[in-house]
Order: structure tokens, then sequence, then C-alpha cells
């Protein structure tokens, strides 16, 4: 079993051999003994200006296995590879009725997928369009057009994810990362994925990659089914029997609910029919806008526009004494903010980029978390709370799907003392709005300090010229379909919440694994 030997500093300027080198030296081994090496995985260390540098991951196999095991022994940075592959229990218990599926984001994708690997022939159903109709609806949107408020950024082929920077990174140590990662490889996606420690795929690649899932499943026998939201949910004694969509009831085996963060009418179903739903926190706040070349000189200093380093990206948190946070989220570099509503008269933002980054600004959510203490106790309190905030947003910004916007400057001095404007990127247009009126104390007053000790992390950040543009509500899903270890609701049998909406996921890459976990749980109970 290959060696992974961690911890590898290199410059910048460093080639693939050299860096093996360095690997082989660390270990004291010979490279006569090598079968195969490559670099598994590089990480960019800019803590300090003055020493940024490279830090590699090397896989190394050996002729001897023995030898493999002693070198592991002996060395602290050095681990065996973490076995990726499925090995799925499969019963043999049949059960009438379909695998169905709500939603095709990352979540219900991958559990698609893996179904349909396996011999299953799930039926998916996906609220909005697929990819190519989605984008005109979109595009259309973002250029003047009406909202289509089924298939937009929120909702369609491939869920939120696909307009986005389509980031891979998550906190979860689960060994189907990296499963998730090669799928995507085989999927289309750019082969560095696998080896870059902040992967990204980027809005331009996944719009393609989710075409490319979703023909594989259909080639597997199963069936995805468009411009169709599940309307109703047949419960009986407490078990999903069935569902039903556009007029359609269809009997279910087991339903996987991934039907992301702002399902909130199918939040509304759920709860009527005696669904055990309970809030939970998330956060709320705006878009921050810098030029790019700003971002890169906070980080990188004199090395900024080194070809070597990657466009510029950040990660900033506090956290009070009282538990309250404010922190940047969703960081796109060279990115755009888009107008990402999904409701008629209501305004939400969000950051896309494409997989070069090559747009003049970067921007971030600069966000601040909620609670019940902010909202209050009902199941869908935190629903109502984002949404009173974007339906203020579209009043105050003049009810035309512009945006509240706001300079850095004036929003901590309550004064434009600034010479420049970062030029907003938002399509829609942006009217500046007083986000005191916008947002409720407790969430500006945090955004205050989280600027002003993020400005002493990043001079960017103490750019006055800096643009806000808000709201930012659908960081995460604000509820929370409670489940068991089976991945099953704690109130309804065969009904299985999946992913981010149910509130077990949070970005791409989490909730793809969720969304094979769930499937490998369904394979446990019943057959194909």
């Amino acid at each position: 079993m290959p060696l992974i030997v961690s911890q590898i500093q290199a410059g910048l300027y460093d080639d693939k051999d050299t860096i093996i080198r360095k690997a082989l030296y660390k270990t004291g081994l010979n490279s006569s003994c090598v079968i195969n090496s490559d670099i598994y995985k590089t990480s960019l260390d800019a803590r300090k200006q003055n020493n940024i540098h490279f830090v590699h991951s090397v896989i190394i196999e050996l002729d001897n296995p023995d030898t493999e095991q002693k070198i592991s022994d002996k060395f602290a940075c050095c681990s065996f590879i973490e076995s990726n592959r499925l090995s799925p229990v499969i019963s043999t218990n049949k059960r009438s009725g379909e695998i169905v599926i709500a939603g095709f984001g990352p979540a219900g994708m991958f559990a698609g997928l893996i179904l349909a690997e396996y011999g299953y022939k799930p039926v998916i159903f996906e609220k909005g369009e697929p990819i190519d109709e989605r984008i005109k609806s979109v595009n259309s949107f973002w250029n003047g057009g009406e909202l289509n408020e089924n298939s937009n950024v929120q909702f369609g082929e491939g869920g939120a994810g696909t307009f986005s920077d389509g980031k891979l990174t998550t906190r979860i140590s689960d060994p189907l990362c990296r499963f998730v990662l090669e799928k995507f490889v085989e999927f289309g996606a750019p082969k560095e994925i696998l080896s870059k420690s902040k992967p990204h795929i980027g809005t331009d690649n996944l719009r393609k990659i989710v075409k490319a899932i979703r023909n594989r499943i259909i080639q597997l026998g199963g069936k995805v089914i468009f411009n169709s939201e599940i309307s109703d949910f047949i419960i009986k004694d407490n078990e999903l029997k069935g569902v039903s969509s556009n007029e359609n009831s269809i009997n279910c085996q087991a339903l996987i609910l991934a039907v992301g963060h702002s399902a909130r009418t199918t939040f509304e179903h759920l709860l009527e029919k005696d669904v055990y739903i309970e809030n939970k926190p998330f956060s709320i706040g705006a878009r921050i806008e810098h030029s790019q070349d700003d971002v890169n000189h906070s980080l990188y200093g004199k090395y900024a526009g080194n070809p070597y380093l990657p466009q510029g990206e950040y990660q900033l948190s506090h956290r009070q004494n009282d538990g309250r946070a404010v922190y940047t989220f969703c960081m796109c570099p060279g990115g755009l903010v888009v107008p990402s509503s999904s409701g008629k008269c209501t305004i939400v933002t969000n950051g896309m980029s494409e997989f070069s980054r090559k747009e003049k600004n970067a921007n971030s959510a600069l966000v601040v978390s909620v609670s019940q203490d902010d909202f209050g106790k009902h199941p869908l309190a935190g629903v109502n709370f984002a949404k009173s905030i974007e339906k203020q947003a579209f009043e105050l910004a003049g009810g035309n799907y512009c945006a509240p916007a706001t300079t850095v400057g004036r929003f901590l001095n309550r004064a434009d003392n600034s010479s420049k404007y970062v030029l907003p990127s938002y399509k829609r247009g942006t009217a500046d709005c007083d986000f005191y009126k916008l947002f409720p104390k407790e969430i500006t007053d945090m955004m205050q300090i989280g600027l002003k000790l993020f400005s002493l992390k990043m001079k960017c950040f103490g750019d006055m010229n800096a643009v806000l543009t808000a709201p930012e509500t659908r960081t995460s899903s604000p509820v929370r379909i409670k489940r068991n270890d089976c991945h099953e609701s704690v109130s309804t049998k065969n009904l299985y919440p999946c992913g981010e909406g149910a509130g077990y996921a949070g970005g791409i890459m989490s909730a793809a694994v969720d969304g094979i976990n769930t499937a490998l749980k369904i394979m446990q109970k019943y057959a194909p």
C-alpha cells in the first residue's frame, strides 16, 4: 500500500522531481526501491510574507511492503492512504415502490449516482430546469428579466452550488471525500483537484459535470424528472408510503430528501405532515467586494502577481465570549456577486467564480451567526427571519431587484470618506442603502467588529472603498430535519433527510458525501 509523506516544504520554483527528492531524503529512502511516486496534495503557506512557500504531501510506492510498514512506523510524517472504495452491504429485503430522490443538487446527485451504479433505479424529482434551460432563466433574470421562482440560482440541476465558485473544500474527514473528487474527475473536472488542498471546479466546469452525471444515471436505468416539485407526502402510521408531484403519485420504497437549504415550501409541507423539524443556527450578513489585486497584495505583499501563486483567498473569523461569531464565508477569488433570489420581491446575494478566477474583483460573505435568541423557537422561525430581511432589502433598494449596497467607509463611519469605489459586480444594479435599516443591531454591531479586526490581518479589509452588497441569507439551512443513525427521519419511517437542506452538510463536498452515505444506508435496508 503506497505511503504518504507529509510536510514537505518547497519554494515557489521547485519542480516535482525536487519535491519528491526531498520526500525521499526526509525518510532516508533510496530512489532505487521506489516503484512509483507523485505529488499527492499541495497547499500554500502564506502566513509570513517573507517566507511564502508550498507544503506538499508525496505518495511513494516501494518495491517491498515490509519496508513501507517500517518507514510508516518510524516516521511521524508518514502514513498509509485510507481506502476510499465503496464496500456496500446490499440487502436482500424486497419492498414495493420506487426509491425516490427529491432534489438534484450534490447530495441528491451523488445518492442517485451510487444507487444507479449498484443496480438500483432511482427516480429523481428536481423542482428546477435542466442545466441548459436553467442557465437561460438565470441569465434572463440577471439581465433585467422576470424571476423564475422554480428555476434560478437556488433551484435547478446541480443545486445552488452550480452557480458558485465550485469549492471542494470541507472540514469533514470522511475518506469518501477522495472518492467524490475522483468521481468529479471521471465526469470531466480538471485532474488538479486531486492534489490541491483547496480544490475548486468553477461554475463553468460544474455545469458540464452535472449534466454528465445525470446522463450516467439515466444510462443505468434511473430517471431524472425536471420541472417537478414534490407537492405532497403520503404518510400513514408515521411511515412514508408515497409522494405526489404535478398531479402524479408514486409509491415509495424510500425517499431521500435532498432539497437544499432554500426549499422553504417543502419545509412547510413536511411540518404540516408532522415530520419532526427543528430550527438551527445559521448566519446572515452581506457580500464584501474588493479588487482582486488588493486581496493579493494583502496576502502576498511583494510576491503579489507572482505567476506561481494562485489568486489570493482568505478565511477569517472571530467569536465573542457570548458565542456570537462573525466570519467570512464562501470566498470567491476573481469572481462576481450574483443575484440569487428564489422568491418574488426578495433580494438574495451569493458569490460565483469560473475556474480561471479572472474577474477583476474578489468577494466573500461577511456574516454573523444567529440563533433562537434572535428569531424564536418555532421550527420555521429562522426561515421567516431570513425571509423578512430579504423582503426588507427589496423595498429598501427600490423594489426593482437592485441590491442594497454601501461602502465600508459609510457603514463604519456613517459618512462617505472614500475617494474611489470598488465597482460592484452585481448585475441587477445596486442602490445606496443604510444597512442599519436592513439588519438588526446585533448583526450590524458584529459586522463592524469583524471589519475592524479583520483589517488587522488583511489590509484590504481596512479599505473604506470596499463595497458591501446585501443580504447574504443562504449560508446554510435554517432547519434540521432530524434523523437517526440510519439516516432515517426520527418521526417518519422510509424518509431519509439528507444534505444541506436537511441540516447535515455545508457545501458541495459534505453534501455529496452525505448523499453517498445515505444511499449506502438504504442499500443495507432494501434490495435493488
